[in-house]
C-alpha cells in the first residue's frame, strides 16, 4: 500500500527518510475526475503514465480505481502496464504505445489491452488478447492511417479480439480547433466502417474545449485530471491541483552582507540574512532554470530562493522566521505557489516539471 502522511505532520524524520515528499490529495483527484467525466459525458480512461504524471503511480491508481467515473487506466510502456496490473484494482489497463512482439503474450496474459496498428500485429495477437486499434488522424506519431485502419480493425473484429479504437488530438489545447475537428471527422469515418466498439479520442484539451463527442465511449484527460488546464480554458471546470510538494530544511545559518550564495556567485547578500538550506535540487526535478526567480512558502510566507539552484539543494531567505532543520517548506501546492508558476520560472511547462520529479521524492496520499 502507498504511504499516508497525516496532514500537518512535522518534527524529526526517521533515519534514512526522504528529504522531499509529493503529497497527493485523493479528494482533489476524485473531484477532478467527476467533473471531467461529466463534461465528456462518458467514463474516463485515466492516464497514469510517467508515474502518474509524477504524482505516484500506486497512490493515484488506487485512488482512481475507487471512482465510479473511471473505466480504466492508461499507460505508455509495458513495464507500467505490468505494474498497474499487479495492483489488481479491477480496472482495465490500456497500453497506448506499441509493445515488442516478445512482450505481447505476457501482456495478453495480464489482461492488458494492446494497441494495434498493422495487419501483422493483428495476426500475431494471441486469441485471448483484447486490442485497441490505434488510428493516426494527423498526429503522425503512431497508428494506422484511416484507410489502413479500417482493414486492420476489420481483421481484429474477425478474430474476435477488437475491443476499442482510439486516436489522439494534436491541437485540442489550442484556441484554433479547426484541425481538431478535422481529426475527429477522420476518426468518425473509420469508426463508421467498423462494428460497434469502445472509442476514445479526447485528451484534456479535447474534453475542456469540445465537451461530449458523438460516438465516444471514453475520454482520456491527462494533465487536466491532475488539476491543470491551458490558460484560455481556465474556468471551464473547477479543477484543483492534486499535488503538494514539500522539502525539508537541512541546515540554517547566517550570511553576512556582501557575501555570495551558491555556485557562480550570482547572488550577493544586500544585508545580513538568515538562510535555510533545503534538501531538493535539479536532480530531483526542480528546474535549475528557475534560478534567481524561484520562491517557496515558509511558514505561510512566500520567500525567495537565493543563488544558483544546486543538484541536491537550494537556499532560501528565512530572515525573521524561527526556522529549524527538519522543518518542511512548501515548494508548490494548490494555492499560493503552483506548478504553473514554477514551470514559468523554469521556462518550461507543467508536464515537464511534474514528470521530472525523481525517485528520491516520496509519494504519499494525504487525508
Amino acid at each position: 500500500m502507498p504511504a499516508s502522511v497525516p496532514k500537518g505532520e512535522e518534527g524529526a524524520a526517521p533515519p534514512f527518510a526522504a528529504r522531499a515528499r509529493a503529497l497527493t490529495s485523493p479528494s482533489a483527484l476524485l473531484d477532478n475526475l467527476a467533473a471531467l467525466s461529466g463534461r465528456a459525458g462518458v467514463p474516463l480512461l485515466l492516464p497514469v503514465k510517467a508515474d502518474a504524471y509524477g504524482h505516484g503511480l500506486e497512490v493515484v491508481a488506487r485512488a482512481a480505481a475507487a471512482s465510479p467515473h473511471v473505466w480504466g487506466l492508461a499507460v505508455a510502456v509495458p513495464r507500467e502496464a505490468q505494474a498497474v496490473a499487479a495492483l489488481e484494482l479491477g480496472r482495465p489497463v490500456v497500453l497506448l504505445t506499441p509493445p515488442t512482439p516478445q512482450e505481447v503474450p505476457a501482456l495478453a496474459d495480464l489482461g492488458v489491452r494492446i494497441p494495434v496498428a498493422t495487419l501483422a500485429e493483428a495476426e500475431a495477437l494471441p486469441p485471448h488478447a483484447r486490442a485497441h486499434l490505434k488510428v493516426d488522424t494527423g498526429m503522425n506519431r503512431l497508428g494506422a492511417r484511416p484507410a489502413e485502419a479500417v482493414a486492420v480493425g476489420r481483421r481484429l473484429a474477425e478474430r474476435g479480439v477488437l475491443e476499442g479504437a482510439y486516436t489522439h488530438f494534436a491541437t485540442s489545447d489550442e484556441v484554433d480547433l479547426r484541425f481538431t475537428h478535422e481529426q475527429f471527422r477522420r476518426f468518425q469515418a473509420v469508426l463508421a466502417e467498423l462494428p460497434p466498439l469502445l472509442a476514445h479520442a479526447s485528451n484534456g484539451g479535447g474534453v475542456l474545449s469540445l465537451g461530449a463527442l458523438p460516438g465516444m465511449g471514453l475520454a482520456r484527460p491527462g494533465l487536466a485530471s491532475y488539476g491543470f488546464a491551458p490558460s484560455h480554458l481556465h474556468g471551464v471546470l473547477p479543477l484543483r491541483p492534486v499535488m503538494t510538494l514539500q522539502a525539508q530544511v537541512t541546515f540554517v545559518h547566517d550570511v553576512h552582507a556582501g557575501e555570495t550564495i551558491s555556485y557562480g556567485g550570482l547572488y550577493t547578500a544586500p544585508r545580513d540574512l538568515r538562510v535555510a538550506t533545503v534538501g531538493l535540487g535539479y536532480a530531483d526535478g526542480y528546474p535549475r532554470n528557475a534560478t534567481l526567480r524561484a520562491h517557496v512558502t515558509v511558514r505561510g510566507e512566500r520567500r525567495p530562493v537565493l543563488g544558483r539552484i544546486c543538484m541536491d539543494q537550494f537556499m532560501v531567505d528565512v530572515t525573521g522566521l524561527d526556522v529549524h532543520p527538519g522543518e518542511w517548506i512548501e515548494v508548490w501546492g494548490p494555492a499560493d505557489i503552483t506548478v504553473s508558476e514554477v514551470a514559468a520560472w523554469g521556462d518550461t511547462i507543467e508536464y515537464e516539471v511534474l514528470t521530472g520529479l525523481g525517485a528520491r521524492i516520496d509519494r504519499a496520499a494525504v487525508p
